[in-house]
């Protein structure tokens, strides 16, 4: 860092070409048929590392002192616990085996 408080520019095209690169990946990851849970995870995590580098170089979060910092991953990090958390619940096959079976007939037992 220059001593009159300037700072060297990050190279935008190359964090652009690894978001483009990251995003290529996630879709090599979404098309194969595999468990849903381990692409969830893979998933999940891809677009945590472009978050990242998003925030840290396009919103200059990596050049602000720590305390902004700790103020925007906290909610970042509660926000991937609780989709990692939601993961059972929204893969599990009971949870689509009751949506897929058609409703029962109610029987009436009053007379008409």
């Amino acid at each position: 860092m220059a001593q009159n408080g300037e700072h060297k520019h990050p190279r935008y095209w190359f964090i652009f070409l690894w978001l483009a690169v990251l995003t290529a990946i996630e879709i090599g990851v979404a098309i194969p048929e595999y468990s849903t849970v381990i692409k969830a995870i893979l998933l999940i995590g891809l677009a945590c590392g472009k978050a990242f580098l998003v925030a840290a170089y396009f919103m200059h979060l990596k050049l602000e002192k720590r305390t902004l910092s700790a103020i925007v991953i906290t909610p970042f990090l509660i926000c991937v616990f609780l989709v990692i958390m939601l993961i059972p619940d929204l893969t599990t096959d009971a949870r689509h085996n009751a949506i897929d079976k058609p409703a029962e007939k109610v029987q009436e037992t009053t007379p008409h």
